[in-house]
């Protein structure tokens, strides 16, 4: 299942919008956010918890069930449907190419196209960056969406199977539409809380795993990557994005700022367009590291367990 689904996000990407489960998701709880309540805390806590539950049985459930169904058929209709419905719950190859794309619009200064392109990798307003600035903010996403985009996803996979890797996705989701400051602040509350609770362990791994790429490519590197972690892992307000990132600020020896909230890797050299071509380039050796030890543990637990 895991080696269909990385041949078809590396082949394929990501699917059409009208056939994507995540494009569902994401008009489902644009529909929930508009008939959720608008005012009192309680109020809408409450609705963000029920929010949160009947998202994750409606996308989870008919995936374990169809499965289960699958396997009925035939062990190859199984592992094929699983590595389908796999692939949805990441998206490697989208990831690298968006960086890739405003790498190459900030070498020729196409400073207005990259900020527009920098929007669907970050959250922050980018009208007003600066290059440098820009730079930095593909990193850091470069460096923090891997967990989200890749090492989580394949970490419930191997604990609770496919439907654990969807139910993951439907929370990563729920807390970027809606997991943030403002008006619907407590809507967006339970899955914020729960997604940084189901990214904790997945978020350290991988600035482990981008430590031991940055050894990979370079002791020098290795080096420094542990030695900006230790030190500005805690920058973030996010109880996660800092490890990654502050893993990959210490690897490319960059610094990786947000002005206003944190300085990674401070003191380092401000980030060219060319170091997000480097950081992608950690990101993948990071991902390969990752998907042989998955590898690896589904083999030893198929062996013992089968």
């Amino acid at each position: 299942m895991l080696t269909i689904a990385i041949i078809l996000d590396w082949i394929m990407g990501e699917p059409p919008n009208k056939l994507h489960p995540v494009a569902w998701l994401g008009k489902l709880i644009s529909l929930e956010e508009r008939v959720a309540p608008q005012t009192g805390k309680v109020a809408q806590f409450i609705c963000g918890v029920g929010i949160v539950i009947l998202d994750v049985l409606l996308f989870a459930l008919p995936v374990y069930w169809f499965l289960n169904y699958a396997w009925t058929v035939s062990p190859v209709v199984y592992m094929i449907a699983g590595g389908v419905l796999l692939k949805i719950s990441f998206s490697l190859r989208f990831l690298v190419q968006s960086a890739m794309k405003i790498k190459s619009l900030l070498e020729v200064d196409k400073i207005d196209d990259a900020r527009l392109n920098l929007r669907s990798l970050v959250s922050r307003d980018t009208s007003s960056l600066d290059k440098p600035h820009m730079v930095s903010a593909a990193i850091e996403s470069v460096a923090e969406n891997v967990t989200d985009s890749f090492i989580a996803p394949l970490f419930y996979f191997l604990i609770m199977g496919v439907p654990g890797a969807i139910a993951y996705r439907v929370v990563n989701t729920l807390d970027a539409m809606i997991g943030y400051h403002g008006q619907y602040e407590y809507l967006g509350k339970a899955a914020a809380r729960l997604d940084d609770a189901l990214n904790y362990i997945p978020a350290r791994l991988t600035a482990l795993l981008i430590v031991a790429s940055a050894f990979l490519t370079g002791r020098k590197n290795g080096v420094n990557a542990w030695r900006i972690l230790y030190r500005d892992n805690g920058q973030t307000e996010s109880p996660n994005a800092g490890w990654p990132m502050s893993a990959m600020a210490g690897a490319m020896n960059v610094q990786l700022e947000k002005e206003g909230f944190y300085k990674l890797g401070g003191g380092q050299r401000q980030p060219i367009p060319l170091d997000i071509k480097g950081s992608v380039y950690l990101t993948l050796i990071t991902a390969g590291i990752w998907f042989i030890i998955c590898l690896a543990i589904a083999g030893v637990r198929h062996a013992y367990f089968p």
